[in-house]
């Protein structure tokens, strides 16, 4: 495990402020959004459709504390064509990774100067709420980068959206989940792929290198991978870019790309403040999540021995949870992982917790890639 010091020259113009909202392309975005909202504690937020003059796409936002994911689908056969060639290909999925910044022209005035492709150019849209700034560039596989401006806009979410015309009674009284911002996005991409994605955002977005392994130390008997996380100057916009490495069966990251038809986004962290009351709700809620060997607990009970660090959460409960730890001389961080969000074995969801530890689990890899591949091979994929 490589940690990085070197963040590079700073930018002179044009920061990154947060995760701003994750695009999905979906079937059904009126039934995905009601499955995120009652396994997952989301919350209807906003809509577009037939009924604000939306004739090609219908979108329902759904909203966790600073999470917000927009799920999209087409209304019209053949229409959007781009949209409909990107279900087929890969089905329900994230299209689009949102930044909020400031200073979007200098952003990417630079991306493209560097040889960004432009998906389009900055454009605004306006509302009686104000203005919103946009700008998109493509990224890894079918994946794209929207650049967002939000400072003269002060609306429900963005121009051309309204409040939902629905309310969610199921969902209200379930237990509360408590996701509060998006933690990092995982972008997996088909072998030796990696590191020219990762110097794509050094190069195009000013990003620098935060962390890595390699598959000396990320595999199983079976499978491996290695994985580089990029980040902005200011280190707010966290990405992991993994690939698969050679092993004796199909890694995970292998399958994904089978499944999903090219790189993407493999999985979402979502940053919670306390993972048991999180992931009691979330199971209360019927939400899936991978299993653990009990052997993982018994190994982490005697390693915590000799530890630096006092985990303060009941490790019995962390156990009956399925939840995993993993630690350094200086904190820890607790993480689980959901199952696959849809039939094809592409996207998952990550829940984290964070005790003064940035790392992103590099000691539960192993257990993690062997919980998956049980899963694997009851698909019949490993």
């Amino acid at each position: 495990m490589t940690s990085y010091s070197n963040k590079g020259p700073k930018p002179d113009k044009g920061s990154y402020k947060c995760f701003d909202h994750l695009t999905f392309w979906v079937g059904n975005a009126k039934q995905a959004a009601t499955y995120y909202c009652t396994r997952m504690g989301f919350e209807p937020f906003a809509y577009k459709g037939l009924e604000t003059n939306s004739r090609q796409v219908a979108a329902h936002v759904v909203r966790q504390n600073e999470i917000y994911f927009v799920l999209q689908s087409m209304l019209e056969p053949g229409k959007p064509e781009d949209m409909g060639k990107h279900l087929v290909l890969h089905g329900d999925g994230v299209k689009d990774v949102a930044f909020q910044v400031d200073d979007l022209e200098a952003i990417f005035k630079r991306a493209v100067s560097s040889g960004a492709a432009v998906v389009r150019e900055p454009w605004e849209e306006s509302d009686e709420n104000g203005t919103v700034k946009y700008a998109t560039v493509q990224t890894y596989g079918d994946t794209t980068h929207t650049f967002i401006d939000r400072s003269k806009y002060n609306g429900l979410f963005l121009p051309g959206y309204v409040k939902p015309f629905y309310d969610d009674p199921v969902s209200r009284s379930l237990p509360i989940v408590g996701l509060q911002k998006v933690d990092h996005i995982v972008g997996n991409q088909p072998e030796s792929e990696m590191t020219n994605v990762t110097e794509w955002y050094e190069k195009n977005l000013m990003f620098h290198r935060f962390w890595s392994v390699d598959d000396s130390q990320m595999h199983t008997e079976y499978s491996a991978l290695r994985s580089i996380v990029v980040t902005d100057y200011d280190e707010v916009i966290k990405l992991p870019i993994n690939e698969p490495a050679p092993g004796k069966r199909k890694s995970q990251i292998q399958e994904y790309i089978d499944y999903y038809g090219s790189a993407g986004v493999q999985h979402i962290a979502m940053h919670t403040d306390n993972i048991i009351e999180t992931i009691t709700n979330l199971r209360a809620r019927g939400q899936h999540f991978l299993s653990i060997p009990k052997r993982y607990y018994d190994n982490l009970r005697e390693r915590l021995k000799t530890a630096k660090i006092t985990v303060a959460e009941n490790l019995d409960i962390i156990e009956k949870l399925n939840i995993l730890v993993d630690y350094d001389e200086n904190g820890y961080l607790l993480q689980i992982f959901t199952k696959n969000m849809q039939d094809r074995p592409t996207l998952f969801l990550e829940v984290i917790q964070r005790r003064n530890h940035y790392g992103f689990g590099a000691g539960n890899f192993k257990c993690l890639f062997e919980a998956i591949e049980a899963d694997q091979a009851e698909r019949g994929n490993l």
